[in-house]
């Protein structure tokens, strides 16, 4: 998610700079006193106290699975951890359905006590990052309502999410009810106790226990024990729970949302996606090729799925179009859907589908669904429940590489305000700084492998698929005053920009529920669920930006859920939710203007001619074969075409709402100085028209 600035991963962050974990209790109890509370009679105070074991140590480092917190089951009794998550992270879950026994304030109700939510800049606004109870409240709890009878097998917990405050509970215990009055709780079976589960020992690692046996209600209930000395007990969760059928149930649960696609719905490590692409390729050869543009830092290659009726091939007036996806590793939505893609492609293909036969004949498909596999294998390696918000974000050199990227806009906009473009400084292929050139600078292989195959293909049209919240975002990512946080930064494109993104926001079925509740801190719906990138956060070094200054291509951001990493269960309905966005995004490279620059006299396309259109301060170049496409908004244009060693030609291109770009071609002439040169380079005699064309030229210059 290109949103996280930094408020829940602190640099240099260890867990020894947190507080002690004192195990306090409510009213300042010891662990010890809260034990001889739970067991009144003296004499059975000494008979359990030699049966009690050492509580199991908090996490320190990574997610602890603990079975039991007090003692190891039996081999038999053992419990499986396939219950899928209830839903509050992905917000399955309805606010409606949270309850706490108090609040601290609005912004910290039992609505935001989900896995993974993320608070605002500022502590005490509506959107804080956890449910946290009253400091007066002696007996506090966390409640969830499945709606229906459910098998819960498992809680993971973390702390609340803050800037300012370290909060998070030690310890808890669990309930359940049929009717939320009468309560019941996990039991430990060595003990036969109430079961005290060990929780957190920092605000972010999610920490998950499995019930020493699953139970079969309606509600659960947390009921935090000992928190942090100082702090609150405050928590976000999830919880693991499978839906079990109830024949007196007289509106029973709606079997999950799903899909009717015949494709793969589950997430797939490096390994098993090569195997997938393979599978893909050998089922439609004829339109499909897997390439590789690189490595990552740890070898793995990053491959790419190319879609075309032609593959390998850049057939004369055909757009090229890509999605990327796995920028950053734990936002693993993004790869999936795309390997999902390219299997409904070829399925639809095969099938005749004729939507899908047009954009495979139209223009050619570049699918690359992971571009940082290391950081994808980390959090793959944690499992989607317990990889917490930013494991796995960046590569293995700890480089986040949506901020790698050429920063062009500075030198761009200093090169403007010296009145400098676009006649001494290009407006457009802005070249890379020396600095960033230079062997020992701060590049990272999965970077330099994609400005590789961004100068290597002509691309026009791009989306970057992330996760973590619902919105589409749109260049500049970058603020124009130094050091702003955030301020609203168009491009000259900004029209365009703003169709592209509203596109893909308007086809997605998640960002038009008008029901859904803000993922995080932001209600991007009140846009429309767009917005430029500078106007949310300043993103220095953002592939959006690079792409759109140092190539043709236009790229926006795709957040594409509030979970950065959903369950498998959820990747049916995700789909459903994207699929149609993904294929309206891809067919939007037919708008505007497309053509050809050709030379009069050979008629053969010039490469590299520059296409510039009035009133828009940012141009694009013909490829090698002297084809262009211009992503252009409804309305009448004047554009002029022209090259070196040629004479520019002006001309007016309409583009309509009609489907399919404005054919706008052009036809140059050398310029006599240029036919000179060309007739001197082949050692030819200058013809009389062209001799006397130059000595008139030269007597005007007199």
């Amino acid at each position: 998610m290109s949103s996280w600035a930094g408020r829940s991963f602190h640099p240099g962050f260890h867990h020894s700079s947190f507080p002690h974990a004192v195990p306090l209790g409510p009213q300042g109890t010891s662990e010890q006193h809260v034990r001889i509370r739970i067991i009144k009679k003296k004499k059975v105070i000494m008979k359990k106290r030699k049966k009690l074991t050492r509580p199991t140590p908090l996490v320190t480092a990574r997610p602890l699975v603990t079975p039991t917190p007090a003692g190891t089951l039996n081999p038999a009794e053992k419990q499986e951890t396939g219950c899928p998550p209830l839903g509050l992270e992905s917000l399955r879950v309805s606010d409606s359905r949270l309850e706490a026994s108090s609040s601290q304030s609005f912004g910290l109700g039992p609505h935001r006590g989900r896995l993974n939510i993320q608070s605002g800049l500022e502590d005490g606004d509506l959107y804080d990052g956890a449910w946290c109870a009253e400091e007066q409240d002696t007996d506090p709890w966390f409640q969830v309502d499945a709606g229906h009878p459910t098998r819960f097998s498992g809680v993971i917990t973390q702390g609340r999410n803050s800037v300012w405050r370290y909060d998070w509970v030690t310890s808890y215990k669990v309930q359940f009810s049929n009717d939320s009055r009468t309560w019941w709780g996990s039991r430990n079976h060595s003990s036969g106790m109430d079961a005290v589960f060990p929780a957190n020992s920092d605000p972010e690692t999610p920490v998950l226990n499995l019930l020493p046996e699953p139970q079969v209600a309606r509600f659960i209930r947390l009921l935090p024990q000992t928190w942090l000395q100082g702090g609150t007990p405050c928590l976000r969760a999830e919880i693991l729970a499978c839906p079990v059928s109830d024949p007196n149930d007289l509106f029973p649960e709606a079997s999950a949302p799903g899909s009717s696609d015949p494709l793969d719905f589950r997430h797939h490590n490096y390994k098993a996606m090569r195997k997938l692409m393979k599978q893909v390729h050998e089922q439609c050869p004829n339109i499909t090729r897997i390439y590789s543009i690189g490595k990552s830092y740890q070898g793995l290659k990053l491959y790419v799925m190319e879609m075309s009726d032609q593959p390998g091939e850049h057939e004369l007036g055909e757009p090229e179009v890509r999605y990327v996806a796995g920028m950053h590793g734990n936002e693993a939505l993004g790869r999936e859907l795309l390997l999902l893609l390219m299997q409904f492609l070829c399925h639809e293909f095969l099938r005749g589908n004729p939507r899908v036969t047009r954009l495979l004949t139209e223009m050619r498909i570049h699918l690359l669904p992971s571009m940082n596999p290391d950081g994808y294998e980390i959090a793959y390696h944690r499992g989607s429940e317990l990889v917490g918000w930013a494991e796995g974000r960046w590569n293995n050199q700890s480089i986040d590489l949506n901020h790698n990227f050429a920063d062009l806009n500075t030198p761009l906009w200093e090169a403007q305000d010296d009145g400098k473009v676009p006649h001494i400084v290009p407006n457009h292929h802005l070249p890379l700084p020396t600095y960033y050139t230079l062997p020992n600078a701060t590049v990272a292989p999965e970077t330099r492998a994609v400005i590789k195959w961004m100068k290597r293909i002509p691309f026009v049209l791009s989306a970057n698929l992330h996760g973590g919240e619902l919105v589409v975002s749109y260049p500049f990512d970058m603020t124009r005053t130094p050091w702003a946080a955030r301020e609203l930064t168009p491009t000259p494109d900004d029209a365009v920009f703003r169709w592209l993104s509203t596109v893909y926001a308007g086809s997605n079925l998640a960002m038009q529920d008008t029901s859904r509740r803000p993922c995080h801190s932001q209600d991007f719906s009140v846009h429309g669920n767009i917005i430029n990138g500078a106007d949310w956060h300043t993103v220095p070094g953002s592939m959006n930006d690079f792409s759109y200054l140092h190539t043709n291509c236009f790229e926006v951001t795709v957040e594409l859920s509030c979970d950065k990493f959903p369950h498998e269960n959820e990747l049916p309905q995700e789909w459903e939710n994207n699929k149609d966005a993904l294929l309206t995004y891809l067919e939007q490279v037919r708008m505007g203007i497309a053509g050809v620059v050709r030379d009069k006299d050979t008629e053969l396309g010039i490469a590299d001619a520059v296409i510039a259109v009035d009133g828009i301060n940012h141009d694009v170049t013909t490829a090698w074969g002297g084809d262009y496409w211009r992503l252009l908004t409804p309305g009448d244009y004047m554009v002029t075409a022209s090259a070196e060693g040629y004479h520019s030609v002006t001309r007016n291109c309409r583009v309509t709402f009609e489907e399919g770009p404005f054919p706008c071609n052009f036809v140059l002439t050398k310029t006599p100085k240029q036919r000179l040169r060309e007739l001197l380079a082949a050692g030819a005699k200058v013809p009389p028209d062209l001799r006397r064309r130059l000595e008139r030229l030269r007597g005007q210059k007199d």
